[in-house]
C-alpha cells in the first residue's frame, strides 16, 4: 500500500521557529477533501504542523504541502527538507496557486488552484512514474463536487469544537489584494445543497453541534443562501462564516441567517477610508455606513468579526490611530489588522511594482509585519510602526474588557465573550513577541 502524507505548515515566529498551539480551533478543509480524493488503496496521514510536528523521518511516497499566507515561507523549507531526503514533494494552496512560476522551483509537481479535477490524474501519473510538473483544470463555472472529506484521520488531533462545510468558493469582488479574486476572477461557484446537507450531516454524527461555514463570500448568491439556510435551520447546528457588510441592510435576510442558527458572521472592512477602498477595488463597500449595518447585524443577535489592513492609498497616521476608536465604538470582539501587503501574483502586486514603489523584491520576507511597499501619505516604517501601535493599543486589558464584557451581549451569553476575552489574551501574547495574530 503506497501511503501518502499532507502536510499544513505553522508560519514562523520572529525567532524563525514554527508557532505553535495545544489546540486548533479553526481545522482546515483541504487537506481532509484531499484525502477523500486519494485511491481507498493508498493509507494517508494529515499533519497540522501548529499542533503536531512533522514526521521528516517518515516512509510516505509522496509528499503534498499546502501554502497559505505569509506561512509560504515555511511551506518552502518543509518541501525542501523532503526532496533532499529523496522523497517526491507536490505543493498547492492559495500562495503557490497565484505564483506557480516560483512554486514550482521547490516542489516535484504543483497543483494549480482547486485540485478536484486533476487529483486523481496526478496519483495515477506518480503510481506510473509519469508525474507531471503542473497541474491546472478549472472547476465548471457554476458548481463544483466534492466526496465527504476524512474527517477520521483527524478525530484524535486536539482540534475545537466545530468543524468546517464548504457551500461556494470565490466572490464577485475583485480587491487588488486579494488572492481569492486572483484565483476566481470575480466568479462564485457553489456545491449543490444536496452535498452541503451530507456534509453538514457527516459533522453532526461525528458529535459536533457547531459548523464552520467555510465560504469566501456566502451573500454572492441570494437564492442559493436561501435554500441553503432552510437546509441549516433544519438541522439545527450553530454556524459561522464570512460575508459582504452589505448584508446589514437585508433585515428579513439576516432574520433568517439568525434563526438557522448562525451566531458570527466575519466581514473583511478593510478600511475607514474611502479613499483606501476605492484604490484597492473595493468602491462598493461605504465606512460612513459601516457602524450602522454592524448594528443592525448584531440588533438580529448576529456576532460581528472584522478583518482590516493599514496602508492603503488613503491611509495616515491620524485615520490608522482612529481606527482604533472605530473598533471600540462598535465593540468588535475579535478585530485583525494586516499589513496591506502586495504578493506577487494580485494586482496590487503589479501596481506597486510599475509604480516603483517595492521598498523591498525579498518576496519571501513578505511575511505581514512589516511593510514592503512605500504607503501614499507616510514612510515604511512609519506604516509598520503604526500596524504595531494599532495592535497594542487595541489589547491592553482595558480595551479588552470594553469590547468584550462592557457590551449588552455579554448579559446574554456570558460564556461566549469570556472565551472571546480568552482569545484576546492570546493574541496579546502573540502582538508583545510581534507575531501577527491569525485563525488557527
Amino acid at each position: 500500500m503506497k501511503k501518502l502524507l499532507l502536510i499544513q505548515p505553522s508560519p514562523y515566529d520572529r525567532q524563525g521557529n514554527p508557532i505553535k498551539k495545544k489546540k486548533l480551533y479553526f481545522v482546515g478543509l483541504s487537506l481532509p477533501l484531499l484525502a477523500a480524493m486519494t485511491p481507498s488503496d493508498w493509507e494517508v496521514e494529515i499533519i497540522f504542523e501548529i499542533i503536531e510536528d512533522i514526521p521528516f523521518q517518515t516512509d510516505a511516497d509522496l509528499i503534498g504541502i499546502s501554502t497559505m499566507g505569509h506561512g509560504v515561507i515555511r511551506s518552502i523549507d518543509i518541501a525542501k527538507e523532503f526532496r533532499r531526503r529523496g522523497k517526491t514533494v507536490i505543493m498547492g494552496g492559495y500562495m503557490a496557486s497565484i505564483m506557480p512560476q516560483e512554486a514550482m522551483k521547490y516542489c516535484d509537481s504543483l497543483v494549480e488552484g482547486d485540485a478536484e479535477h486533476v487529483w486523481e490524474d496526478l496519483i495515477q501519473d506518480f503510481e506510473r512514474g509519469d508525474l507531471k510538473t503542473h497541474y491546472k483544470k478549472p472547476l465548471r463555472e457554476g458548481w463544483f463536487s466534492t466526496p465527504k472529506p476524512r474527517f477520521d484521520l483527524i478525530m484524535d488531533k486536539p482540534i475545537g469544537d466545530f468543524l468546517p462545510v464548504q457551500a461556494g468558493r470565490g466572490c464577485p469582488n475583485t480587491c487588488s489584494f486579494c488572492s481569492v479574486a486572483c484565483l476566481y476572477k470575480g466568479s462564485y461557484v457553489k456545491k449543490s445543497l444536496q452535498e452541503v446537507e451530507r456534509d453538514l450531516h457527516q459533522v453532526r454524527d461525528l458529535g459536533f453541534g457547531k459548523v464552520l461555514l467555510l465560504d469566501d463570500n456566502i451573500f454572492s448568491d441570494r437564492e442559493y443562501l436561501k435554500d441553503l439556510l432552510s437546509i441549516l435551520k433544519d438541522m439545527k447546528l450553530e454556524w459561522m462564516s464570512q460575508c459582504d457588510i452589505r448584508i446589514g441592510r437585508e433585515d428579513d435576510l439576516l432574520e433568517d441567517l439568525a434563526e438557522s442558527g448562525c451566531t458570527t458572521l466575519s466581514f473583511g472592512l478593510e478600511s475607514i477610508s474611502r479613499e483606501s477602498l476605492i484604490a484597492m477595488n473595493k468602491g462598493w463597500a461605504r465606512p460612513e455606513d459601516y457602524t450602522e449595518l454592524i448594528k443592525n447585524i448584531k440588533r438580529h443577535g448576529i456576532d460581528v468579526s472584522t478583518e482590516m489592513v493599514v496602508g492603503g492609498e488613503g491611509d495616515t497616521l491620524e485615520s490608522i490611530r482612529k481606527t482604533k476608536d472605530f473598533i471600540e465604538d462598535n465593540r468588535i470582539s475579535v478585530p485583525r489588522f494586516y499589513i496591506l501587503t502586495p504578493f506577487p501574483g494580485t494586482s496590487f502586486f503589479k501596481d506597486m511594482e510599475a509604480a516603483g514603489r517595492l521598498e523591498n523584491r525579498d518576496i519571501y520576507s513578505y511575511d505581514g509585519t512589516a511593510a514592503v511597499h512605500t504607503p501614499a501619505n507616510m514612510t515604511a516604517q512609519e506604516l509598520t510602526d503604526s500596524y504595531w501601535g494599532l495592535y497594542e493599543s487595541l489589547f491592553t486589558i482595558r480595551s479588552i474588557f470594553t469590547r468584550n464584557i462592557m457590551k449588552r451581549e455579554f448579559l446574554k451569553e456570558p460564556l461566549r465573550y469570556l472565551f472571546y476575552g480568552i482569545v484576546n489574551l492570546y493574541y496579546r501574547h502573540q502582538i508583545r513577541n510581534r507575531i501577527t495574530p491569525n485563525i488557527f
